[in-house]
């Protein structure tokens, strides 16, 4: 609540509100805590600054994108480790 300058701002301006938080990153992928229900709602992951955090729902991401079978691949450029 107090480093998420993004969220702080918005709540500033009235847009949302700490009830707007439904729970931790952690929580949502370990099913604790639901994420979206309908394809109306938004589930928003703010970073604060732990790379690791970025990579780990990145992954998650695209391994439920796959089992879906919705997304598009691409290639971003760049060397590539085999």
């Amino acid at each position: 609540m107090n480093e998420g300058g993004d969220f702080l701002l918005a709540k500033a301006e009235g847009a949302v509100t700490e009830e707007h938080i439904r729970g931790e990153l952690g929580d949502v992928l370990a099913g604790k805590v639901p994420g979206r229900r309908s394809p109306g709602e938004i589930t928003l992951f703010k970073s604060l600054g732990l790379a690791i955090e970025d990579v780990a729902a990145a992954e998650h991401v695209r391994r439920r994108a796959i089992e879906k079978g919705i997304g598009v691949e691409f290639d971003f450029g760049g060397a590539r480790e085999p």
